[in-house]
């Protein structure tokens, strides 16, 4: 089981449905990556990275990077692009079933 730092639990419907189902998005430690993992150039060639683990749908974990630990994990924290996204396939609810983004049903 891989450690992680911070989790958000929602619940999500596919669209067009109405059965509310719980899942939660992870973010991993910050670890140590290799430069060729990104497409920018550091000057002392530290690249740190953080994965994002989403379970309850099917969606591909991924990972983000920074120069440092404290980018990478400010970078992964930064859930709403990733919601944004996972929107178009699905309504997503925080825990007290209120709409996670205003507008949703």
């Amino acid at each position: 089981m891989k450690k992680y730092i911070a989790e958000r639990k929602l619940f999500y419907t596919n669209k067009g449905e109405s059965e509310r189902k719980e899942f939660s998005i992870r973010i991993g430690c910050p670890y140590q990556a290799e430069q060729s993992k990104v497409n920018f150039t550091i000057g002392n060639g530290d690249v740190f990275g953080c994965s994002i683990e989403i379970i309850g749908i099917p969606e591909k974990e991924h990972d983000v990077y920074g120069v440092d630990s404290v980018q990478a994990i400010n970078i992964a924290s930064n859930l709403e692009p990733l919601l944004e996204r996972l929107q178009k396939k699905y309504n997503i609810y925080w825990q007290d079933g209120e709409p996670y983004f205003d507008g949703e049903e």
